[in-house]
Parts: C-alpha cells; sequence; structure tokens
C-alpha cells in the first residue's frame, strides 16, 4: 500500500530547510501575498526560486498557498502573481476562492490547483463537483469524522488530503469573523488575531457594569479554546482508508516543531506502512513522549470519533504546554569560518535562540537516530574567549560535546518546575 505524501509547514526558510532535513515529502509556504498567514516569515518570488530548487533537487515537492477569499482590486495583481508562480515549477497552488481558481485556470493553465481546507469540503458530491473543475487534490475539512472519511474514499477517485496534526480553529473550518469584527483584521485574509484563545466572561444586558465569571477564575474562561489536533495515536485507523497526502499545520511555529512533528510523523508512518501495527504500537509510547516536548496545548483527535465535546477545550486557560526550552541549533563548519585557534576537543557551532550556561543539561534532537543529552562544561565565542553563559539572541557558540552533533540538529533543555 502506497505510503501517503508526509506534507510540512515552511514558514520561513529556516523552516524549510528543517522540514526537508527531518524526512517531509514535500512543504507548504505562503508569498508575501495572498496567503492566509500574514503575520508568517513569508517568502518572496527570488526566495521561493531558491526554495523550489532546494526541494526538487532533494525529489521533493513545493505548494504555494493562495487561499484568501479574494476581494475585487486583489484582481488587479493576480494574473501577474500566479503566472510567476507556473513560471517557478512550484508542485502546486493551494486555493480556496473559485474566482480564484478560474483565473488562474485562465492565465497559468500549467500550474497545478489543490483546494484549500477553508472551501468547506465536506461530502464527496462537493468534492466531485471541485475535481471537475480542474482541482487535482482537495484539503478536506477539520469536521470529518473517521467514518466520512472511509465512505468519501470510496466515493471519489481524486487526490484528498487531511490535517493530521496542529491548532484547531473554533470556527468551522477555519472561517472566522471574530478577529475581524474585534480588532479590524481578517481572519479570512491572512490577519487573524486568535481572539478565540482570549478570556471571556458573561455580562447581564441590564447590569452591563457587572461581569460575571462562567468558571470561578480572575482571568475568566476560555470558551472558544480548542485543544490541537493530534491524530498519531490513530494512523492505523487512517492507513487502509488510503488518503494521499497527510498535513502538519504549523507556519507560525517554532523551528523545533516543525523538527519534532515532521520526524515522529515521518517515523510513524515508515515504521506502520513497512513494519506493521505492532511495531507501530511498540513505539508509539516514545513518538508521544516526543510530541509531548514541543510548545502545544493538551492534544484531541478533532472530530475524528465524532463532534468534540467539552474535554476538546480548555475553559480554564489558553496557554501552551511547554516543558521544554528550545535554547539554539547546529551549525555546519561553513556557517561558522572564524578565525580562531584549534581546540583539541570535540566541538560544535551552535546557534544560541535561549538564554543557557555552564552546568546544564542539553538534549539533542538529531534528523536520524535517537535523541541524547550531554552536560554544557566548556563554551566559546567567535573570537574564541571561554563563555559561561550563552545570553545574547542568535549569538554563535562553539560548545564542547561528547559525540558529533549532526547539521539541523536541536537543542532543548527540559524545564525545573519551580518549588
Amino acid at each position: 500500500m502506497k505510503k501517503p505524501e508526509l506534507l510540512a509547514p515552511a514558514g520561513d526558510w529556516e523552516k524549510l530547510k528543517y522540514a526537508l532535513a527531518y524526512g517531509a515529502d514535500a512543504v507548504y509556504m505562503g508569498g508575501q501575498v495572498f496567503g492566509l498567514r500574514a503575520f508568517a516569515g513569508n517568502f518572496s518570488l527570488e526566495e521561493m526560486k531558491k526554495a523550489v530548487l532546494l526541494t526538487h533537487g532533494l525529489g521533493k515537492k513545493i505548494y504555494v498557498t493562495v487561499n484568501i477569499f479574494a476581494h475585487e482590486p486583489d484582481f488587479e495583481e493576480l494574473p501577474v502573481y500566479l503566472k510567476q508562480l507556473e513560471g517557478l515549477g512550484v508542485d502546486g497552488a493551494i486555493v480556496s476562492d473559485p474566482g480564484i481558481i478560474a483565473l488562474s485556470q485562465e492565465v497559468a493553465p500549467l500550474l497545478h490547483l489543490h483546494l484549500s481546507t477553508q472551501a468547506n469540503s465536506t461530502n464527496s458530491y462537493s468534492v466531485r463537483f471541485w475535481l471537475k473543475q480542474g482541482i487535482e487534490r482537495v484539503v478536506l475539512a477539520r469536521e470529518l469524522t473517521l467514518e466520512e472519511l472511509r465512505d468519501m474514499r470510496i466515493k471519489v477517485e481524486g487526490g484528498l488530503e487531511i490535517f493530521i496534526h496542529g491548532a484547531m480553529c473554533m470556527s468551522y473550518s477555519g472561517r472566522c469573523l471574530m478577529s475581524n469584527y474585534l480588532t479590524g483584521r481578517d481572519a479570512n485574509r491572512g490577519e487573524c488575531t486568535q481572539p478565540c484563545r482570549w478570556g471571556y466572561a458573561l455580562v447581564e444586558e441590564k447590569r452591563p457594569e457587572q461581569v460575571f465569571p462562567i468558571e470561578e477564575d480572575e482571568r475568566g474562561t476560555y470558551v472558544f479554546n480548542s485543544h490541537d489536533l493530534c491524530l498519531l495515536p490513530h494512523l492505523p485507523l487512517l492507513k487502509p482508508i488510503r488518503l494521499d497526502s497527510f498535513k502538519i499545520e504549523g507556519r507560525m511555529k517554532s523551528v523545533q516543531y516543525v523538527a519534532s512533528t515532521v520526524k515522529v510523523y515521518r517515523q510513524a508512518i515508515d515504521t506502520l506502512w513497512e513494519q506493521g501495527e505492532d511495531a507501530f504500537r511498540e513505539k508509539l509510547p516514545l513518538w508521544l513522549e516526543e510530541m509531548d516536548k514541543v510548545s502545544h496545548r493538551d492534544y484531541s483527535p478533532g472530530f475524528l470519533f465524532g463532534k468534540p465535546g467539552a474535554k476538546s477545550h480548555n475553559l480554564e486557560s489558553s496557554h501552551y504546554v511547554r516543558d521544554y526550552d528550545f535554547v539554539g541549533v547546529s551549525l555546519s563548519n561553513e556557517d561558522c569560518k572564524y578565525n580562531v585557534e584549534p581546540i583539541e576537543k570535540n566541538t560544535a557551532w551552535i546557534e544560541q535562540r535561549n538564554n543557557f550556561k555552564r552546568g546544564e543539561l542539553l538534549e539533542v534532537l538529531t534528523p536520524q537516530g535517537v535523541s541524547w543529552s550531554f552536560e554544557v562544561t566548556e563554551m566559546w565565542d567567535t573570537e574564541g574567549e571561554p563563555l559561561d553563559v550563552a545570553r545574547h539572541a542568535q549569538q554563535k557558540i562553539r560548545l564542547a560535546v561528547p559525540e558529533k552533533i549532526l547539521p539541523y540538529s536541536i537543542l532543548r533543555r527540559a524545564k525545573i518546575e519551580k518549588s
């Protein structure tokens, strides 16, 4: 049985490289216009060109989001942009607006089109309609159950993609007016301020000055605060459905998030498809442990087993679970050609992402193999001067290490609870 494509977020150039290094089959990114993540580190056309060359050079695919709900002025620049994407040779544009679809087929007929989850495809009739319009793959709505996915696959021959991991929106397939209404920033044009994560309380109309907490919490309650989606334990149920692509949400998330989630799902898919369910179940606890090390909200299977209830929402806080601090990334020797004296020890160049110091225990997440830990005993700056603390953002540091650290490795530190 053919494996599904593992599709990873590439919010910027660094995340793109990490997604590919940790095993993604394909990545999706946004340009600087017409995408639904206006605040991500989106790609210029020149950066996109380099990204296409890198991705295709590795035998992998790259998709670009053009999934806003367009207004009339957008169509002044869209024709040129769609032609540019076609010329770059991207493997597909992710679209949701019928007007953009029609325009793309007119001005960029060689540009493959994937239908965004924003189009709310929840039934086989809708999917077949879009396939007849020239769409090659449909990203299904997140509000589908396992039974609906099975039924859909039986009735539909075209490409089907689902989200398997990441943040869940409390609005139907992400179509939300809360941000627009409360802040003037349109979620359907890429500028969501996530008001669903704010604290709320109850006000009675005849007593507008009196606020009643829904829960006994001075911060109010988080009635719209959905848990994160995690379908990792349920991949054996999804395998026989023969879906074409498994998608990870998170273009706004950290490099550590991209690396960890891609590595876990890469290993999980490979193990399940190549070695079977028994081997998958044996390794699942370690994968779930890894998923808990990235910044996340509590996990939920979403709609897979029916409509989510109260247990799929956090009514007490919008805070993330952060048990580990992301403190650095490994650098290649090419990135660190400094005129420093050689040291008679194993060393590795690191770019700091969070404060760390001598004596602390750091864990190394690598693209291949198992994670391992070491104590920081010695470190030096780019001038060769010894350091006790790495305190400057993105500071380049040379660490003494007990073994080689592979390129694209992530360094992190377990948080110690304060008593």
